[in-house]
């Protein structure tokens, strides 16, 4: 009688080939949830394109480019696999939003997600990852709360506003000692009385509660606070509340629209504050400047990227310049995040060698990706718990202060960190004319 044995050695050598086809798919889904249309659509622009160019740096080669993914030519480790990007615009609402979350996991089957960029929206998106048991890798939203609901989906890969905030008061204590180049020491009474206004969806309610608990901790007085719909078209009556309050330092957590009708309306209104701060998002928005002209000088914003660091960061500087030949116009920080945040996704495919979700979660709880591979002035991305009750958080991150000088035209100078400082400090505020 004949043997079966080859057949049964057909037989095996087929699923073994039908199992490595599996294995190593030709291209790799990952959901991109972003605000494309309404008021944040500028921003969503600016996100696609950051993370569309670290998509093309990913599966095209790049030779020039002194990091690992620019020579690839797609996931090593999965064949050379493409990544493919899924566009989902989320219209700044959560509800919708999440819905996009789970039409990308049913319909396009997507191995996971990135975005939202509004945090209220990375919330609701991220529980239906978490329910779906696939990986969520967030690169710009900074509500704190984020990371510490105890997700085993989530990892955010930006710093988030316990940073941010922490820099703030360290930059204006360091004011009062004479620190900041170009300028001398002065009396905290100067900048001591500070007026927030925060937009009122989950980022706006977690930056004023971290500025809160700051400027107990420092000594600074909150005079007014308050919340408002970053929707709104007029913000005169706002306006007037600080200006009423006698605020010498003004503080903001604005969208890119809301950032502009502040400062449009501060002007006409002849405000005089000493320090203008804002919480990054729209005051860091290209259309920030290009609307409002010489109107934005001496105005600081934290962010976490400046064109300015390709003088100690030869990449950034690289990547810049070809984002920008692109888009038109510089990466600022949540776009050089958002590139960061599908770099960190091409590293934990790699780390993987699978698209199975379990093996990307261990690969992202392991990962470490050192500072010279990244454009972010920062220590690298490594998945920790930096502060309490923090989980699957970057634990290497950090924010820069930028001051916008020599608008029109003009630039974001570093002025914090101190040591970093690209120009001297523009203090007091300028003013309005």
């Amino acid at each position: 009688m004949r043997s079966k044995w080859p057949i049964v050695l057909f037989v095996c050598v087929a699923l073994v080939l039908a199992f490595g086809s599996q294995a190593a798919p030709k291209e790799v889904k990952i959901g991109v949830i972003l605000p494309l249309s309404g008021p944040l659509a500028p921003t969503g622009k600016a996100l696609r394109e950051g993370i569309e160019l670290a998509a093309d740096v990913i599966n095209n080669k790049y030779p020039d480019l002194k990091i690992s993914i620019a020579q690839w030519e797609g996931i090593p480790n999965l064949g050379g696999a493409k990544i493919k990007l899924v566009f989902a615009d989320h219209r700044g609402n959560p509800a919708w939003g999440a819905d996009q979350a789970k039409r990308l996991i049913r319909d396009e089957k997507v191995t996971g997600l990135t975005g939202c960029y509004n945090s209220s929206v990375t919330k609701t998106a991220s529980v239906e990852a978490e329910r779906a048991g696939i990986p969520f890798v967030n690169g710009e939203s900074t509500s704190p709360a984020l990371t510490k609901r105890g997700f085993k989906w989530f990892w955010r890969v930006t710093p988030h506003e316990t940073w941010f905030t922490a820099d703030l008061f360290n930059f204006m204590n360091g004011l009062t000692q004479g620190k900041a180049p170009g300028i001398k020491a002065f009396s905290k009474g100067q900048i001591d009385k500070l007026a927030c206004a925060v937009e009122n969806t989950e980022w706006g309610a977690a930056a004023l509660k971290v500025i809160e608990e700051f400027a107990a901790k420092h000594g600074y007085k909150i005079v007014e606070a308050f919340k408002y719909p970053h929707e709104a078209a007029d913000l005169t009556s706002e306006a007037r509340r600080m200006m009423a309050s006698g605020a010498n330092t003004y503080l903001f957590a604005s969208y890119v629209a809301d950032s502009i009708l502040f400062i449009k309306t501060l002007k006409e209104l002849g405000a005089s504050p000493r320090l203008v701060w804002g919480q990054d998002a729209g005051f860091v928005e290209p259309d920030f400047a290009k609307t409002l002209g010489s109107a934005v000088n001496g105005i600081l914003t934290r962010d976490l990227f400046s064109p300015e660091l390709g003088k100690v960061k030869p990449i950034a500087m690289q990547l810049n310049k070809i984002y920008k030949q692109r888009a038109g116009y510089d990466f600022h920080g949540s776009s050089a995040r958002d590139f960061v945040g599908l770099q960190v996704w091409a590293h934990a495919l790699n780390k993987a060698k699978s698209t199975d979700p379990k093996a990307l979660a261990k690969a992202l709880n392991t990962l470490y990706i050192p500072s010279k591979e990244i454009i972010m002035p920062w220590k690298g991305v490594r998945f920790g718990s930096p502060f309490p009750g923090d989980t699957q958080q970057n634990e290497l991150g950090s924010g820069i202060i930028n001051q916008l000088q020599g608008f029109p035209g003009g630039k974001y100078q570093i002025v914090y960190p101190f040591t970093f400082a690209t120009a001297d400090l523009m203090h007091p505020f300028p003013g309005w004319k």
